[in-house]
């Protein structure tokens, strides 16, 4: 019995957003997969429907793998015919209708399958594997949605399994079907898939997937909770940047700056993030890694590509869609202060200003409060450069530089005619951190229409590039041999190649930082990491619970709270989980005292939090 539940936990497991990433995904069934991302992408608006007939008709998985398309033709033809209709015509509502039929159709044609080769275990025990598999495109809906039912159809699942009996070896420990067993089983899953998901009539679509039709006459509101397509990639990126603040570097203890440590916990939370991205589990530091970039950040249908997203598109937002395509390369946060002004297009002058857009408008967040945003810039303010061994202060390669380099920065300061007299240097001013801080039309994008002036972008910083790639506001090119190459066509520089090699050399030169990624080891974990973070976090709470700051307070303890519920995973020390756990719990306690405005015993219990902590820290990693 405890076995049988162990396994059901794990049929009906659902990963927290805040844990997302600690989470390797397990792989999809083509056809789940295929549909659970076509649901994705029809609620885009527009809809990306070359994306999603690439997706449908393209190969399902290794070099000459049938389409997910051609395998519904298999399992479901009546239904993949209406799928091809409904991609011809583009109607959003008809393709996710044939979809979602297909695919439970699909799960009665493995699980007939099954029962036809009940006499052949291992033939029997592939094609319930297949159709558990498809029923994963619904699973999180059903659980979501109709628990009850989805605890019954997850034990059904496990009955079906061990009903279908097994050869033995040489005779030797073979198991007959157990048919009735198997028949009652594939009834219970069956009756409920065709009931649910392939009934006469549908209800309109819903936002993030198909809600059971039995759930939506019992409650017409009823919606799945937002999940990303097969494929995201929130994870941090790996190597983990490293993190270089001013006030580190001068010998500050962050604890003793409120304000720093409190914009820390804010860049760190999905709690300033408005639906979907909160539930997602989506925060500054998804995209913005450690104050840099995200490199591996992947949202099909969002991202073209690893390290570029469309933060103005209708998923994050609908209000703020601008109906363009056009995804932007992340930008690295080092340096901040110095790489005004902001946005690829240099539309913001001020920092607030543009840490405001990005919570309210990208990402339908509430409106910061003073607080809140003052927090984040006094935080942000503080990253720093990673320091670039090959300059000097005023930004002049030093003597440990290459022959190349040094022949590239000469080239670098060098007027070509091309560029009207000017050189790289007029943008990239070596002794202001590589920037003019100016927006300049240099060719690198479309403008949006006859004779428009929209095509002018920042003048990045070339400090750090080495670890930025791709490069240009689209993130379009992706290694410095093919910026300079770029260059080179567009201004006719009439470059040679050793030119163009010492210009990438010179270029690897300003961009190389020092110990670019965190280096841990058995006991400096990522957790460990994690874990002072959170402390620190919690600091704040010497300000706030004196101050009677609820709002603020709850905040952070909900941050704090879900990401050390979530991480405890990930220690090293197996034997202190429950340690995490119960700071975890302590944690809870607070936030519930702070709630019912008790802040004598809010003081009283932040006090037994510290003290449990330090005695705790030590098994932390």
């Amino acid at each position: 019995m405890i076995l049988r539940s162990v396994l059901l936990l794990l049929i009906g497991l659902t990963v927290s957003p805040a844990a997302a990433h600690l989470q390797r995904e397990a792989p999809w069934h083509p056809v789940a997969g295929a549909y659970r991302s076509a649901v994705f992408l029809l609620n885009l608006r527009p809809p990306d429907w070359s994306l999603i007939e690439r997706m449908l008709v393209g190969p399902g998985g290794a070099s000459g793998a049938s389409s997910p398309l051609d395998r519904l033709h298999g399992t479901a033809p009546d239904q993949a015919e209406a799928v091809r209709q409904a991609l011809d015509s583009q109607d959003a509502d008809a393709l996710f209708e044939a979809l979602t039929r297909a695919t439970a159709w699909t799960i009665r044609h493995h699980l007939a399958a099954a029962a036809g080769a009940l006499d052949q275990p291992g033939r029997a025990a592939l094609d319930v594997a297949a159709a558990r598999d498809v029923y994963r495109a619904f699973a999180d809906g059903i659980r979501q949605t109709d628990p009850a039912r989805a605890q019954a159809l997850g034990l059904a699942w496990l009955d079906l399994s061990s009903s279908i009996g097994h050869a033995g070896i040489s005779g030797i420990g073979e198991k007959p079907a157990d048919r009735a067993a198997f028949d009652a089983a594939r009834a219970t899953i069956e009756t409920y898939v065709m009931a649910n998901f392939a009934p006469e009539a549908f209800a309109p679509r819903r936002a993030y997937g198909p809600v059971p039709e039995t759930v939506l006459r019992a409650d017409p509101s009823a919606r799945v909770a937002p999940w990303l397509p097969p494929g995201s990639d929130i994870n941090d990126q790996d190597p983990l940047p490293r993190l270089v603040l001013n006030f580190e570097q001068r010998g500050i203890d962050e604890r003793d700056l409120f304000l720093v440590a409190f914009g820390d916990m804010l860049f760190d939370s999905t709690e300033i993030m408005g639906e979907p991205a909160r539930s997602l589990g989506l925060a500054c530091s998804t995209c913005h890694n450690r104050s840099d970039i995200n490199r591996r950040l992947f949202i099909p249908g969002i991202t073209p590509k690893p390290g570029v997203i469309d933060v103005d598109g209708s998923f994050f937002n609908a209000r703020f869609n601008d109906h363009r395509d056009d995804a932007v390369d992340i930008p690295s946060l080092r340096g901040i202060r110095f790489t005004a002004p902001y946005g690829r297009d240099g539309r913001f002058a001020s920092l607030p200003d543009f840490t405001r857009n990005v919570i309210v408008n990208e990402f339908a967040g509430d409106e910061p409060s003073p607080l809140m945003l003052d927090a984040l810039v006094a935080y942000m303010l503080e990253f720093d450069f990673l320091p670039a061994p090959f300059l000097d202060a005023d930004g002049r390669l030093n003597e440990t530089a290459s022959d190349a380099a040094r022949r590239g920065e000469a080239l670098f300061n060098r007027p070509f005619a091309g560029m009207q007299g000017r050189s790289c240097a007029s943008c990239h001013i070596p002794d202001s951190h590589f920037t003019d801080e100016r927006p300049h039309a240099i060719g690198s994008g479309e403008p949006g229409y006859a004779n428009a002036l929209d095509a002018a972008y920042d003048t990045p910083t070339l400090l750090g590039i080495v670890h930025t790639a791709p490069y240009f506001h689209d993130g379009s090119i992706e290694t410095l041999e093919e910026v300079v190459a770029w260059f080179d066509r567009r201004f006719e520089l009439g470059l040679e190649e050793r030119d163009r090699e010492d210009l990438v050399a010179y270029l690897e030169a300003v961009g190389t930082g020092e110990d670019p990624y965190e280096a841990f080891d058995e006991e400096n974990t990522p957790f460990r990491l994690m874990a002072d973070e959170l402390s620190t976090f919690l600091s704040t709470l010497d300000t706030l619970v004196p101050d009677r700051e609820r709002e603020p307070a709850l905040l952070l303890l909900r941050t704090v709270r879900n990401d050390l519920a979530a991480d405890a995973s990930a220690m090293t020390n197996r034997a202190a989980i429950s340690r995490a756990r119960e700071l975890v719990d302590r944690l809870g306690e607070l936030e519930r005292a702070i709630k019912a405005d008790d802040w004598a015993a809010a003081e009283l219990l932040w006090e037994d939090y510290q003290t449990l902590e330090t005695t705790y820290a030590p098994e932390l990693f």
